[in-house]
This record gives structure tokens, C-alpha cells and sequence, in this order.
């Protein structure tokens, strides 16, 4: 008899801390710049992993989440593709001062799902033997602007507006060049070189000195100020198992 009450305390011990980690978990709503999608899916997997919550993405761009929040979308953590926009937000009370930090660095590429077509030195570009370059929208999307910024420092804007085609998230400018829609396009070191699956063709890595430093903050918005997985998803985030998911698709790191 012993034996068998101990063995239903045991139980019922399992079944009540089961049910208070049940109880404490919760969904976090995440703003997720195209971009970081792909770590993103790795995070949200460890996230939930280690704490029983479980964070819902919602990928686009950056500039279009700035709108949305502003118009009162449900978001409770928005991981941007620049610094200026979760800025912005603390400054107009829809984000939680002091609750924002650097996740990532981003790095632009120019890339062509052809192998050979893009050179190591970007000189392509010079040549101009393509009909279409894909970039971001410069206006919603820091990578578009970086993209820009690329072409204006090498003297090449100007030549080749006839050919650039915008996506609306650096997301859809991928897209376009995966499908053979341009030809070549800026987009993000993370959406050409995943740890598990590279993707083929040619790849520039455009030097840094040519854009502005993409500087991808996270920020803790108003609606989630008292929710505890708002709050833990951006501890997780700073956490070396997030880390480690970021360094691995390319991106750097900051402190």
C-alpha cells in the first residue's frame, strides 16, 4: 500500500507541475523582418524548447510593420532590420523605452541564382549584361536602402534605375531573382548562405564601407509590456543558444 500511494504521489506531482507549466505558457506575437525569417524559425523552435512558450511570427518588412503599429496591429516584440525604427517607436510611445538592443548585424549580398554570373568584385554590375537588378524597397526595407547606398557609392545608380525592380520586403527581392524574374539582386547574406541548405549560383559580398551598418534591433512593443513571453523571448534572444543560431546564417554580433 506504501509503495502504491508513493507511486500516485509521484503522479499526481507530474500531472501538477505539468499543469503549472501549461498554465504559465503563453504565445508572444513577433514582428520579423523578411530577413531573419529563416534563424527566426530556429529561435522560436529553441524558445519554446526552454521556456514552454511559444512565439508566432509574422515576416515582412520593416517599414510596413512601422505602419501597422502605429495603426494598432497586435504585435508584442518587433525584430526590425534596422536601429531607426524601434527608435522611433520608443520616442512615440509604442515601444518600451529601454527595452530595445542590437540582435544582429546584417550583411547585404548581390546575388544570382546562375552560377558565374556575379563576380567576386561586383564588377557585373559595371558590365551591365543583365536586364534586371532586384533590390528591396529602399522606402519600407533598410536592405533596399543599403542596396541603393551600394550603387550610389560605386557611381551606378544613375545607369541602372531602367533595370531595378523593388520588392516590397528584401524577401520578395530574393523571390524575384530565385524565379528568374531578374536576373541578379541585393539581398541578405542570411537568405543565400544558411547553415543547413546553402542556396547555389554567385555571390558578392559587398563591402561594408559602402553602405551604413545594418544594425537590426529587437524591441519590446506596448502591447507586450506585462506579458512574460514578450519578455522572455527578448532574454532568449540575447542568450548564447540564440546567438549562436544568428553567427551561424551569417550575420554579426554585437558585445
Amino acid at each position: 500500500m506504501q509503495i502504491w500511494n508513493r507511486a500516485r504521489q509521484a503522479t499526481l506531482s507530474v500531472w501538477l507541475a505539468l499543469g503549472a507549466s501549461l498554465a504559465w505558457a503563453d504565445e508572444v506575437q513577433v514582428a520579423v523582418a523578411a530577413n531573419f525569417a529563416a534563424p527566426f524559425q530556429k529561435i522560436a523552435t529553441g524558445f519554446e524548447a526552454a521556456t514552454g512558450h511559444k512565439a508566432v511570427a509574422i515576416v515582412g518588412s520593416t517599414g510596413k510593420f512601422y505602419t501597422q503599429i502605429k495603426a494598432g496591429a497586435p504585435f508584442e516584440v518587433l525584430l526590425a532590420a534596422d536601429d531607426d525604427t524601434p527608435r522611433k517607436l520608443v520616442a512615440e510611445g509604442l515601444a518600451v523605452k529601454g527595452q530595445t538592443f542590437t540582435y544582429a548585424t546584417g550583411k547585404l549580398v548581390l546575388w544570382s541564382s546562375q552560377p558565374g554570373l556575379v563576380d567576386a568584385q561586383g564588377d557585373v554590375l559595371r558590365k551591365g549584361n543583365f536586364s534586371h537588378l532586384s533590390i528591396a524597397n529602399p522606402k519600407l526595407a533598410p536592405y533596399g536602402a543599403a542596396a541603393v547606398e551600394t550603387l550610389k557609392a560605386l557611381g551606378l545608380y544613375d545607369g541602372l534605375t531602367s533595370k531595378i525592380v523593388q520588392g516590397e520586403s528584401i524577401g520578395q527581392a530574393h523571390q524575384f531573382v530565385s524565379t528568374g524574374n531578374a536576373e541578379l539582386g541585393f539581398v541578405a547574406l542570411s537568405q543565400v548562405a544558411p547553415p543547413d541548405k546553402p542556396a547555389a549560383g554567385s555571390v558578392w559580398v559587398v563591402p561594408a564601407k559602402l553602405y551604413t551598418p545594418i544594425l537590426q534591433d529587437a524591441a519590446l512593443l506596448a502591447r507586450g509590456a506585462d506579458k512574460a513571453a514578450a519578455q522572455a523571448l527578448l532574454s532568449y534572444l540575447r542568450g548564447d543558444a540564440a546567438k549562436a543560431v544568428i553567427k551561424s546564417y551569417g550575420y554579426g554580433l554585437r558585445g
